[in-house]
C-alpha cells in the first residue's frame, strides 16, 4: 500500500493524527530530502526508515517502490513541505500505481496553494493552481497567455530573488490586476501583501518563499458601440448570428437579449 502524506508548510503542529500513525507504521518513507525530514519525524518520535525520492530519481525510485508495494510492503511518500504531487514528486508515482493496479491513497492535509488563494479574499471559485512558472520568458509569456481569460484567481509559487521579475512579467501579459503576496504562511512572519502587479514589483522587498495569487479576469464593461464591433468581428470570422451572439455573450460577460437586440438593429446577416 502506498500512502501520499502532506507534511506541514511551516507549523509542525499543522499534520493529521492519521499522517503521523501512518508515518509510524509504513515500512519505509520515501522523503524529498531525508535530512530535512529528519528533523520533523524526530519530533514526533517516528524511527522509520527513510530513502530518498526526489526529482533526480523519480522515474527510478517510482519503479523500485513499486516493485516493494507488490511485495506486500507499505511505503509513505513526503516532501519537504505539504502535499506530494503538487510542485513536488508524487504524480509520476502515482501514475505507475494506476498503471500496475496497485492500491494507493493520498491522506488530506497542508497545502500553501489553497492556503493562500482562501486568504487572498478573491472568490476561489475555478482557482486555477500553476506553480512555478517557467524560467524563460517566452514559455511564461505563452502559459500566461492561455490563461489571460480565465476568472478565477491565479495561484503562483515563488523564490524571493525572481519575486520582482515575476511580477512584472505577469503585468506585462495580464495586465496590472490586482495581487497577494502570501509570505511564510504557518510561520511566526506569515504576512499578507495586497496592491496592484506593478506597486507590488517596485515597492516590495522580497524575504522568505511567496504564493502569488492574481486576480481572475474581469472583462471589460462595452458600450453599445464595442459591442457591435465584437459582433462583427465574430461575424468575420465566419460565424453564424447566432454563434457570434453566444461567444460575445461569454466573452464579455453580457446578457443575451442586449447582445441579441443589437444585432437585429444592425441587421447582421448569419
Amino acid at each position: 500500500m502506498l500512502y501520499l502524506c502532506p507534511t506541514p508548510i511551516g507549523n509542525l503542529e499543522d499534520i493529521t493524527y492519521r499522517t503521523i500513525r501512518v508515518l509510524q507504521e509504513v515500512d519505509v518513507i520515501a522523503a524529498e530530502d531525508t535530512r530535512h525530514s529528519g528533523s520533523l519525524l524526530k519530533h514526533y518520535g517516528i524511527t522509520t526508515p527513510m530513502l530518498s525520492f526526489h526529482e533526480h530519481n523519480e522515474a527510478k525510485r517510482s519503479v523500485e517502490i513499486a516493485n516493494r508495494i507488490k511485495n506486500g510492503e507499505k511505503i509513505a511518500v513526503i516532501s519537504d513541505a505539504g502535499m506530494p504531487g503538487i510542485s513536488d514528486p508524487g504524480s509520476r508515482l502515482i501514475r505507475l500505481m494506476i498503471e500496475e493496479e496497485l492500491p494507493y491513497t493520498v491522506l488530506p492535509g497542508s497545502n500553501a496553494a489553497v492556503v493562500a488563494v482562501v486568504a487572498s479574499g478573491f472568490p476561489v471559485e475555478g482557482y486555477c493552481y500553476l506553480g512555478f512558472l517557467p524560467t524563460k520568458s517566452k514559455a511564461r509569456d505563452n502559459l500566461l497567455n492561455k490563461v489571460y481569460e480565465h476568472p478565477g484567481p491565479l495561484v503562483i509559487y515563488e523564490a524571493p530573488h525572481r519575486l520582482k521579475n515575476t511580477l512584472l512579467g505577469l503585468a506585462e501579459v495580464l495586465g496590472d490586476r490586482n495581487v497577494v503576496l502570501a509570505r511564510e504562511l504557518t510561520k511566526l512572519h506569515e504576512t499578507y501583501h495586497r496592491g496592484s502587479l506593478m506597486e507590488l514589483a517596485e515597492n516590495h522587498d522580497p524575504r522568505g518563499e511567496y504564493v502569488v495569487v492574481v486576480e481572475g479576469y474581469i472583462p471589460e464593461a462595452l458600450d453599445d458601440h464595442q459591442l457591435k464591433e465584437a459582433l462583427n468581428e465574430a461575424m468575420g470570422k465566419g460565424m453564424s448570428k447566432s454563434d457570434a451572439i453566444s461567444w460575445v455573450c461569454r466573452k464579455y460577460d453580457v446578457k443575451k437579449n442586449r447582445v441579441y437586440s443589437l444585432a437585429l438593429m444592425e441587421d447582421i446577416d448569419g
